[in-house]
């Protein structure tokens, strides 16, 4: 994997602790344009990626992994934030439907479960930020594709976003995994999603909200431009 952030001290730290649970850094960068040079050379399973990278530390990270996955898409990316900066979160999830991750940096703090994020996004998965999936779940919304969905449903499409298999739903709902998997099969009939075997309907299921709250999102940011001076 490669490994692109600006602070050399958090990208040795992180490396370090990696390598310690056999995960391989097959190198580092500390600006975007530095990333896609190592992408293009290495290919990589998985990019981790800061979202804010020289020289204007705003989206250059963001803009790099989206150029990786059009160029190379086979390679992995996963987006790290500070914090939930929702806008660019359903910008990176919405365009791209696999090997794709959102998460807060505080979230590398557990190195098991980062690793197990890693594993899920090299795999073809879909990781998204749980406070990220928690804020959009909660947005109204003028036309909820969501609103035929019960409670307990929409809390085990929220642990599907977050990349959970059923198994990991049930022990986190303390229901059982045949339990979990008649709500994902309720989810699906009720979200109406393709049922060809060539496509993935966990991952449609999490993009159903997910674009709904970008088309909510975009006026919003651009009311924040005309406030930002």
């Amino acid at each position: 994997m490669i490994l692109a952030d600006d602070a050399v001290l958090v990208r040795e730290g992180l490396a370090r602790l990696l390598a310690e649970h056999g995960i391989v850094v097959a190198a580092q960068a500390g600006t975007a344009e530095e990333l896609l040079r190592v992408v293009a050379r290495d290919q990589p399973d998985v990019a981790v990626i800061d979202i804010r990278m020289p020289p204007t530390h705003t989206n250059e990270g963001l803009r790099a992994a989206e150029e990786i996955r059009e160029t190379y898409p086979h390679v992995g990316t996963v987006v790290l934030s500070q914090y939930v900066e929702a806008e660019y979160a359903l910008r990176l999830v919405t365009e791209a439907s696999q090997r794709v991750g959102y998460l807060l940096k505080d979230r590398t703090g557990d190195v098991a479960d980062f690793v197990a994020v890693l594993e899920r996004v090299a795999a073809g998965g879909t990781v998204v930020e749980p406070s990220l999936v928690d804020e959009l779940l909660n947005m109204p919304a003028a036309r909820d594709p969501l609103a035929e969905l019960t409670q307990r449903e929409r809390e085990v499409l929220a642990l599907v976003a977050e990349g959970r298999t059923d198994r990991g739903i049930a022990e986190q709902l303390f229901v059982t995994r045949k339990t979990v998997e008649a709500h994902v099969r309720s989810i699906f009939r009720k979200l109406e999603l393709p049922s060809e075997p060539s496509e993935n309907r966990r991952v449609h299921a999490v993009l159903a909200f997910l674009q709904v709250s970008v088309n909510q999102l975009g006026p919003m940011a651009e009311v924040r431009r005309e406030m930002t001076p």
